[in-house]
């Protein structure tokens, strides 16, 4: 089964210096029937106005990823790091028992757009770690390139969930295509463009929940950006 969750039916809110939906239940905005999809708790599409961000908070038991899609966004932390994230930059902070973060756009006069994700990971009480990678788009033209997992792939960031994500970038008319094994779930948000599923039509910040045993079809119908989330349905235990 296949269920859209439309740009326009996300949460949202416009402080000026920010423009954020949320696909999900997040801050100030709660929605029963959207609280998140399996493990997956936050997609966060955040703009940022230039020399503008989040001072430093807190987080905790939560696996964390921050994709930039325009302009670029400076990380501190309190476990000593501190980057600037740009266009094919990705970022995994776990959370774990308890650590403090910043973000800011890194530019004076940009905006900058990016997908905030979080996973709620299999275990409570994890050591906070940090991890960054630059991912080549070369490797996701008409393809699907796996960014994260819950398994070892020194190619991909490391998730203490059992979850794969994977990210593409199609051209108009190039199919991908994918199974979903029974008893796991799914999620596939566009993050440009606009592209087709099994003959849903789908554009920017739409959102497709997928459960059961489904084979996707996947056509661009303009260049479009897509990630896609192969998920264990099982919750960590309470």
């Amino acid at each position: 089964m296949q269920t859209l969750r439309a740009a326009n039916e996300r949460g949202q809110v416009d402080l000026g210096w920010l423009q954020s939906q949320h696909s999900f239940s997040f801050g100030q905005y709660f929605d029963p029937e959207h609280l998140g999809h399996g493990p997956l708790r936050v997609i966060n599409e955040d703009r940022v106005q230039p020399g503008k961000g989040f001072g430093a908070h807190g987080h905790r038991d939560m696996e964390i990823m921050t994709i930039v899609l325009e302009g670029a966004l400076t990380h501190r932390d309190s476990m000593g790091n501190g980057s600037v994230m740009r266009v094919g930059d990705i970022q995994r902070m776990s959370a774990g028992t308890g650590v403090q973060h910043s973000e800011f756009n890194a530019s004076d006069e940009d905006p900058v757009r990016f997908l905030q994700i979080w996973i709620e990971p299999s275990s409570a009480g994890l050591e906070p770690s940090y991890d960054q990678l630059y991912f080549v788009p070369e490797e996701r033209a008409d393809r699907l390139q796996l960014v994260a997992s819950g398994r070892s792939d020194e190619r991909a960031l490391h998730l203490h969930q059992d979850v794969e994500l994977y990210r593409s970038t199609l051209s108009a008319g190039a199919v991908v295509g994918y199974e979903l094994a029974p008893g796991r779930l799914g999620w596939l948000q566009v993050a440009r463009g606009a592209l087709t599923v099994n003959g849903q039509a789908m554009t920017q910040g739409d959102g497709l929940a997928l459960t059961g045993s489904l084979a996707l079809r996947i056509e661009g119908n303009t260049e479009a950006e897509f990630l896609l989330f192969d998920m264990t349905s099982t919750g960590r235990p309470t």
